[in-house]
């Protein structure tokens, strides 16, 4: 499976952010790619409010970006609003090309002075997708503090995951970024894909989540594999899944959870 981890800035111009889209899906064509990531929030930065440019999940932006990836032969992964009712909208990844799916982020951000559910709709169902003969999680930044949601999606077949996130700045949370990735990774026993949101030239801490970049990938044992700087890169990577069924089987973690859950079901 060849990943590419695109990197960006996004703007709060959802036309500009498209192109930017555009640029880095061909170069990961080029490249050989299987998949492009996107950060959450591609479609806009969390400098404009979500809701001024949220769009159904049919509408022009997702449009456009499908036609994308059918034209360039590619997946695309890439964090957008979606429209949800009560005024609220759904933090969206779209992935397309290959296949089609939908995830709407189901932890919300509502920690560190923040209350993204002020403004965002939860989701409520576990997604992962076909690529390259194998299933892809999906998860949104805040996700990636729920351990569970990992075990469970490698416990469905999913043997990566990926995490579109634009981690808030401030004190110690790029260690908290790093540790995570790599924790996630381990309690799943999976490669955990992370693509974060460059950092942007205006950080503050006290304002909206706009990223620290340093996205970075973690095999399933916890190594990290790879870890970007802050500035916009696309940088491709290759995962050898074999890696995963060794480590499960040396390291039989997902096995003790489903035994685990068995027997506290049947009351032992």
């Amino acid at each position: 499976m060849r990943i590419a981890l695109a990197q960006i800035r996004s703007t709060t111009s959802p036309r500009v952010n498209l192109a930017l889209v555009t640029d880095a899906a061909r170069q990961a064509v080029q490249a050989g790619a299987d998949a492009v990531v996107f950060p959450e929030a591609t479609m806009c930065s969390f400098l404009r409010p979500p809701a001024q440019i949220a769009e159904p999940f049919d509408g022009p932006w997702a449009s456009a970006v499908r036609e994308l990836a059918r034209e360039l032969g590619i997946t695309v992964v890439a964090g957008m609003f979606t429209t949800a009712p009560g005024g609220l909208v759904h933090n969206t990844l779209l992935a397309t090309g290959g296949t089609e799916a939908r995830y709407d982020k189901i932890h919300l951000f509502d920690a560190l002075g923040n209350r993204e559910s002020e403004h965002v709709a939860p989701g409520h169902q576990l997604v992962s997708v076909p690529l390259a003969g194998q299933q892809l999680g999906l998860a949104v930044c805040y996700d990636i503090r729920f351990p569970q949601q990992f075990i469970d999606l490698a416990l469905g077949g999913a043997k990566a995951m990926v995490v579109c996130a634009s981690w808030a700045p401030g004190p110690g949370k790029l260690a908290q970024w790093r540790t995570l990735v790599a924790a996630r990774a381990m309690d799943s026993t999976s490669f955990v894909i992370a693509v974060d949101q460059a950092t942007s030239g205006d950080i503050n801490a006290s304002g909206p989540p706009t990223g620290v970049g340093h996205s970075m990938v973690a095999g399933p044992a916890g190594e990290v594999l790879l870890e970007l700087g802050s500035e916009p890169e696309l940088f491709i990577v290759d995962l050898d899944l074999r890696q995963v069924d060794a480590t499960r089987e040396a390291l039989p973690v997902l096995r003790g959870h489903k035994q685990a859950s068995q027997d506290l079901h049947s009351g032992r």
